[in-house]
């Protein structure tokens, strides 16, 4: 058990998270922006009263604001949240958003999210890159099962002890490492285990078990379980495998995307009530998280933060009016009947995407209080 962080580690932690994380995302937009020959306005890191900023020679203001909880780049001609001009407004300039083609509307919109996969995809290149591609080695036997749990979904099925797990719903599973991943994401999932035994296959449906998991720091996660223990008659071997830099980029890009499925697997479940929404965190849970963290080195300080920023980008992509999503998804309908949205339906459509956003920052806000130790969590 690792001893809590101090404080003033929570603080740091979040503000080396989110504060470069928010900046680079907003970096993307204005860039891209400055690259079409759109003017910016303002670009604010966080909301609400300023603290400090200055004006550039080209008029655009640089604030940092009050509200650590996000940012934005008011580019010219962009009054409103639906990215739309006023109705009696003046008409737009050649430097204002509204003028700039589809395109590059819908570019300047996406290179925020964009930049945030980048900056996820060169953390985990860096790790390749230096410290290797690990290699997790099971002995021939790993998945042999040698022993039960005291509550074993897989021994209720019908497995028993000598049975070899070849495949989850039809999907092989050449060792233990492959087998947990079949399993832990998946809590109360009913599967088709194949096992071989004698000599032949078996076919068992399995209600895969949940279990909650403790880290270090007294958090918890609810994860799959078959309840089996593998046999020990080899150890685990972990080795680290050279990679060049440019190999590293895709390997990097394979492990966003792994984790970018985890992602909509458990938004998926929660959606669909096999998991909580307890589960889901808001700004006090980052806060805690980030100083965990950053307590256990720069390493892992710089995995989170790859994570995080995989999470903004994903977020801000879902196609909720008020998120870049919103937007893209709005261009999108624009193309193809050659004609944007009315006013009056982008204007709806955003109320009831800022309403969405606003309940889900209650809930997860909700969450992270009741998480806190005084409530007895």
């Amino acid at each position: 058990m690792f001893e809590s962080p101090p404080f003033w580690m929570y603080i740091l932690g979040f503000l080396l998270v989110l504060g470069p994380l928010i900046t680079v995302h907003e970096l993307g937009h204005y860039l891209v922006g400055r690259w079409f020959g759109v003017g910016a306005d303002a670009f604010s890191i966080g909301f609400g009263k300023e603290l400090f900023g200055w004006t550039d020679k080209r008029g655009t203001r640089w604030r940092v604001a009050a509200i650590p909880l996000g940012g934005y780049v008011q580019f010219k001609g962009d009054m409103n949240p639906a990215s739309i001009p006023e109705e009696g407004g003046p008409a737009p300039t050649n430097d204002s958003f509204q003028a700039a083609s589809l395109w590059r509307r819908a570019l300047i919109v996406f290179a925020g999210p964009a930049t945030n996969i980048i900056v996820a995809i060169g953390i985990f290149a860096a790790f390749f890159a230096v410290l290797g591609k690990p290699i997790i080695e099971y002995p021939e036997d790993s998945t042999i099962v040698s022993s039960f749990s005291e509550v074993s979904a897989a021994q209720q099925a019908g497995v028993e002890v000598g049975d070899r797990i070849v495949a989850v719903d039809g999907e092989a599973v050449p060792d233990f490492s492959a087998l947990l991943d079949k399993v832990a994401l998946f809590p109360n999932r009913e599967v088709i285990l194949t096992v071989e035994r004698d000599g032949s296959p078996l076919e068992l449906p399995v209600t895969i078990g949940s279990a909650v998991q403790p880290d270090g720091f007294g958090n918890e996660a609810t994860v799959g379980r078959l309840g089996v223990y593998r046999a020990d008659s080899g150890e685990v071997s972990v080795t680290y495998e050279d990679v060049g830099t440019f190999e590293a980029i895709p390997m990097a890009a394979q492990q966003c995307w792994d984790i970018t499925v985890m992602m909509v697997t458990g938004i998926k479940q929660i959606i669909v009530g096999q998991r909580s929404v307890k589960e889901l965190g808001g700004p006090l849970k980052i806060a805690k998280y980030s100083g965990e963290q950053l307590s256990l080195g720069p390493l892992a300080f710089l995995s989170f933060v790859a994570l995080i920023s995989l999470n903004l980008a994903f977020i801000n992509l879902l196609p909720i009016p008020a998120l870049d999503g919103g937007h893209l998804a709005f261009y999108a309908v624009e193309a193809v009947q050659r004609k944007p949205v009315g006013p009056r339906g982008q204007e709806l459509a955003f109320r009831a995407g800022m309403a969405f956003v606003l309940v889900f920052m209650v809930v997860v806000t909700v969450n992270d209080f009741i998480s806190l130790p005084f409530f007895g969590s």
